[in-house]
């Protein structure tokens, strides 16, 4: 642990501390025997100088002890110092840069994570009961069926809220899970970013994506929304005739990131792993504290990755998002805040 060199070199400072201040005390002692010799030598008159010159060579020890004891707390004094300061150097580095790879390693899973959401909903949008419920979106029979293959694909793929397929002009025409969430078939999807970005792609290969929101229709969930262009035939460079949109059950999955990293058990309570979107606002935390509110402003110097102590002491770990794959992620951050040890 490098708390232990910050530790041994105060060890090491106190306990010369007290063995000069022994050495001093000693030396005190020898300097009030050779006054009290002096005084001693002087009332015995010529008998007493012999003992004088004793007290002198005494009196003598003392100053020489004296200075010896202040020289070595010359010398030893800054130099414990000094490997105090490279203890906590040593601290910060070592603590810092293992919050920078843990703050990667968050980032780094939920772009993984996100790269099969993107793959999904472009895989999806050429199921051929979603092409079909498009093509004919008035079709009740054939809705009906693209809401079982909606059911089918959710009991396999438990990380999603609900998916919805709408047609070209924006209206839900049928969604996963009507039982739970009644309201979405027959609404009105056209002014939503995620509807307007997948009717905008120029073909099959692209997505759209948008930043973690809340779903009204879906309980107000914490949802990632993923969307592609259903296109004529399922054909990459076919038409636009609606879009599908999957809703990623975000505070599920990402609680699970940020909360399983593997930090000490002993460090648990006073750690904070955070998601963070572009603008630095809470988009997941491990304390479950001001998530979708709180922003903060991390001080990365242009650094991808990195470290640094802010005013409270604290230890903050930071990496912007590499990407993973084909999807280049939204810009978010992990983050890893640590607060000093007690009593460190």
């Amino acid at each position: 642990m490098p708390e232990r060199v910050v530790r041994i070199a105060a060890e090491v400072g106190g306990v010369a501390t007290e063995k000069l201040r022994e050495i001093d005390r000693v030396a005190d002692r020898a300097k009030m025997l050779s006054l009290n010799a002096r005084i001693e030598a002087a009332r015995a008159g010529e008998y007493g100088r012999g003992f004088a010159v004793v007290a002198d060579e005494v009196g003598s020890v003392a100053r020489t002890i004296r200075g010896l004891s202040e020289d070595l707390h010359g010398e030893l004094a800054p130099r414990v110092s000094e490997l105090e300061d490279l203890g906590r150097i040593l601290v910060e580095q070592v603590r810092g840069q293992r919050l920078a790879d843990l703050a990667l390693n968050c980032v780094e899973l939920i772009d993984r994570n996100l790269y099969e959401r993107s793959c999904d909903v472009r895989w999806w949008a050429t199921d051929s009961a979603v092409v079909d419920a498009c093509a004919d979106p008035d079709a009740a029979a054939v809705a009906r069926f693209a809401c079982q293959r909606l059911g089918v694909i959710l009991a396999s793929y438990t990380v999603y809220v609900d998916l919805w397929i709408a047609d070209r002009h924006g209206r839900v025409i049928t969604n996963g899970r009507p039982d739970r969430f009644s309201t979405v078939t027959g609404s009105q999807v056209a002014d939503e970013p995620w509807f307007e970005q997948a009717m905008s792609t120029r073909d099959g290969t692209e997505f759209a994506v948008v930043d973690i929101t809340t779903a009204a229709r879906l309980g107000n969930a914490p949802v990632a929304i993923y969307a592609a262009a259903v296109r004529a035939g399922g054909r990459t460079d076919g038409e636009p005739i609606g879009a599908l949109g999957i809703f990623f059950d975000w505070e599920a999955q990402s609680q699970a990131i940020v909360e399983g990293l593997r930090i000490a058990e002993g460090d648990r309570a006073r750690t904070r792993a955070m998601l963070l979107d572009a603008t630095g606002r809470v988009i997941a935390a491990s304390d479950r504290r001001g998530v979708l509110s709180d922003h903060i402003q991390l001080r990365t110097e242009g650094r991808p990755v990195g470290f640094y102590s802010d005013a409270d002491e604290q230890i903050v770990g930071f990496a912007l998002t590499p990407g993973y794959e084909t999807y280049t992620g939204l810009g978010w951050y992990g983050a890893v805040v640590q607060a000093p040890q007690q009593g460190s």
